[in-house]
């Protein structure tokens, strides 16, 4: 019997070179040219390289003044933090597509578990093919049992790749790798382990708990198990909101209905902006009022529709407002939204485990 579980499927995607490919994408000029985001200034740090300009030494995290001096004909090129949120965005919806285990790491990598799929392997493939259609880049893929072992093989084939490790391959697989490729393992650790002869995996399983504790606290009981290919870590998706509200704070309070429109309006726009930034819309607005004696007040009404411009919230807001009479003057008022549309249906995973269920398939 295997010593981990090996029921689950989990995928780890890789953007390649992702902050650098997108303003090669966009600057067809910078295309297969050594390129830099980030790091031009004096004190300026490279914040990503591509491949081009990798092969110089140049990495995130170095300076500029370091990368300028590896690759004189090095370009740089300043961050663009929105239009890589854009993309990410984009690309995250993709995976969405497949499952809604989705656990982003940040803009350019996620873990994705698709263990109802008959191969993940296939599902990789697919990801990837539809982000390179939609967004014109490149992504790699690991797939394995656990996040740790298809995060490791997400980096094996890169760029533009992917790696499987299948469960009847994970022990031999571990066996062999150095352990400067274990997550967890940084430079310092790596010496260390050099230093104890500790340079494979294997010579890490060789190892006993109460050894690898002494030697690295917590970190030793994690090296015992995943080098055996134990890692439970799940899939965390991120949460879904289960309300969106805004709310504003009158630097003098507001003591008539009419005064508080105005208001009403504002807040509503600025909902609006959250509500879209989540991709949601609710059934249920509830007005919220905070009196000038801090007490606080709430209206509600349930509709037939999900509101989400600014315009219908605004209306249903003041017809809240005028319900009754207020109370006291006004410090606060605040709107938001509940009974949200955030459940979705897995029609696209559905449809492939019907279409591929009765063929052989890889893991």
């Amino acid at each position: 019997m295997e010593p981990f579980d090996n029921n689950r499927k989990i995928i780890h995607v890789d953007m390649d070179a992702f902050f650098a490919s997108v303003e090669q994408l966009d600057h067809p000029k910078w295309r297969k040219k050594a390129l830099a985001v980030g790091g031009g200034g004096s004190r300026g740090v490279v914040a990503a390289a591509s491949y081009e300009a990798r092969k110089f030494g140049v990495r995130s995290a170095m300076s500029g003044a370091l990368a300028k001096k590896l690759c004189p004909q090095l370009i740089f090129a300043p961050t663009r933090f929105d239009r890589y949120k854009e993309i990410s965005e984009e690309i995250r919806n993709i995976f969405l597509e497949y499952t809604e285990l989705v656990e982003p790491i940040s803009l350019d990598e996620a873990f994705l578990d698709v263990s109802n799929y008959p191969s993940a392997t296939l599902i990789a493939i697919e990801i990837r093919k539809k982000i390179k259609n939609k967004t014109g880049l490149t992504a790699s893929a690991g797939i394995s049992i656990n996040k740790f072992l298809a995060k490791i093989a997400s980096d094996w084939n890169k760029p533009d790749g992917q790696k499987t490790i299948p469960p009847d391959e994970v022990v031999s697989f571990l066996e062999k790798i150095d352990v400067k490729n274990f997550h967890g393992v940084g430079k310092k650790t790596k010496i260390k382990m050099y230093g104890m002869g500790v340079y494979t995996g294997l010579d890490l399983k060789s190892q006993t708990e109460p050894f690898l504790v002494k030697h690295f606290g917590k970190l030793g009981l994690y090296y015992y198990n995943v080098v055996r290919g134990i890692h439970n870590s799940p899939v965390k998706p991120q949460s879904i909101p289960k309300s969106v509200g805004a709310e504003r704070t009158f630097e003098k309070n507001l003591s008539s209905e009419l005064f508080l429109e105005e208001k009403i309006r504002d807040v509503a726009i600025l909902l609006q902006n959250r509500l879209k930034k989540n991709k949601v819309a609710g059934k249920t607005i509830t007005l919220k009022i905070k009196y000038s004696d801090f007490k606080l007040q709430t209206r509600s009404k349930t509709g037939n529709v999900y509101l989400s411009s600014h315009n219908l919230i605004f209306e249903e807001a003041i017809m809240l407002l005028y319900r009754e009479k207020l109370q006291n003057s006004v410090r606060l008022i605040g709107i938001s939204l509940t009974n949200l549309n955030t459940s979705k249906t897995s029609k696209k995973q559905v449809k492939y485990i019907k279409e591929k269920a009765q063929l052989s398939l890889p893991f």
